[in-house]
């Protein structure tokens, strides 16, 4: 009479460690779901924004919202600042080297 407990073994071992991997997918997912609904990345609408009555908002014209124009122009100016103080450290450090 053969026996195959080895194989068995192996096998519930197999299924076992699948069944982890997908509740551990599950446990992914759930988090990943949350963390975009957080940042608004879903589509819906979040919790932030039930919160506000539509009634309660201002309609304030002067103010200016961020748009992504705006965005762009503030990370060009960074990015000429940052530039400027390489190009300033770069002789800075010559100008030491050369003493």
């Amino acid at each position: 009479m053969i026996r195959f407990e080895g194989a068995s073994r192996s096998r519930q071992r197999g299924w076992a460690g699948l069944v982890v991997l997908l509740v551990a997918l599950v446990i992914v997912g759930m988090l990943l779901k949350t963390v975009l609904q957080q940042y608004g990345l879903t589509g819906t609408t979040g919790p932030a924004s039930k919160a506000t009555p539509v009634d309660s908002v201002s309609h304030d014209v002067t103010t200016t919202d961020m748009t992504p124009r705006n965005a762009i122009e503030r990370a060009r100016g960074l990015e000429s600042a940052v530039q400027q103080q390489a190009v300033d450290n770069a002789k800075r450090i010559d100008d030491a080297l050369k003493q």
